[in-house]
């Protein structure tokens, strides 16, 4: 298996237990490295190219090593053929932290920006909507669209835990960060999501959504300083609203570090897409 974390929560077997409970899942292709160079710095994928050896990388929390280059070229084809084709991308390492010129949050690559810059230089879309479910704020990702009216970053995520950014206001016009206080369910990340997400979208009349879909708010995780209790139901209606934001709607994976609860939420997640 690609990039090994070694007894990290970030691991080998969260792909493995998808794998095995989604045997039809095709396999996706690496993507070109000038996709990925539409969203990071030249010089600092040319670092995680030549790794050699295992390590901690670019932040105490992540790790890399010789094979995380490949593993990451995979995960952002993944999420390009997500985008293109309406699928989901079971992909690790997950990518929202990852900022324009470095690693962090467990994250390398940001493969949900890699895949809505693809669609705007590949196929012309001119309006892409990411929605953002992870109990986690995405830093990287607002970093990465910060400026850009093209591009509508939406977030969930649960305030005063890492990355520690994503106060409501922050960023620009086309940025809507929801912060919830711990403790909510699905009422409350339902309700935040019908007032706010749902009327900025809209608003913004996306050709395309792009959903990074985390799941490590649900009622069972048990990752550093989360508190949240979202269920499966809850993410199952969190993609049913999604999937009517656009025409077009695809999902990339995020967190979710409970290998007994994420293949079932993930199937929860599909449902609500389909």
């Amino acid at each position: 298996m690609l990039h090994p974390t070694f007894g990290h929560p970030e691991s080998e077997e969260r792909l493995q237990v998808l794998l095995q409970a989604f045997p039809d899942a095709r396999l996706g292709t690496p993507a070109p490295r000038e996709a990925l160079e539409r969203v990071h710095a030249h010089e600092y994928l040319k670092v995680l190219e030549d790794l050699a050896e295992p390590g901690w990388f670019g932040s105490p929390d992540t790790i890399a090593s010789e094979t995380s280059w490949e593993a990451c070229l995979l995960a952002a084809g993944c999420a390009i053929e997500a985008a293109e084709t309406g699928a989901f991308a079971l992909v690790r390492p997950p990518g929202h932290h990852a900022t324009p010129s470095g690693a962090m949050g467990f994250c390398l690559v940001n493969n949900v920006a890699v895949a809505a810059r693809h669609m705007q230089a590949a196929h012309g879309v001119e309006r892409i909507a990411i929605v953002d479910f992870d109990v986690h704020h995405g830093n990287g990702t607002q970093d990465v669209f910060d400026g850009d009216d093209s591009v509508l970053y939406a977030s969930l995520h649960q305030v005063g835990i890492y990355p520690g950014t994503g106060a409501r206001g922050e960023g620009g016009a086309t940025t809507v960060n929801v912060p919830l206080r711990p403790g909510c369910g699905d009422a409350e990340w339902v309700r935040s999501f019908e007032q706010h997400v749902e009327p900025a979208v809209s608003r913004f009349r996306p050709e395309l959504v792009l959903v990074s879909a985390g799941f490590d708010a649900h009622e069972d995780e048990d990752i550093y300083l989360v508190d949240m209790h979202v269920t499966d139901d809850g993410f199952r209606e969190l993609a049913q609203r999604c999937s009517v934001l656009a025409p077009r709607v695809a999902a990339v994976l995020e967190g979710g570090y409970n290998l007994e609860t994420l293949p079932r939420l993930v199937e929860a997640a599909l449902e609500g897409f389909d």
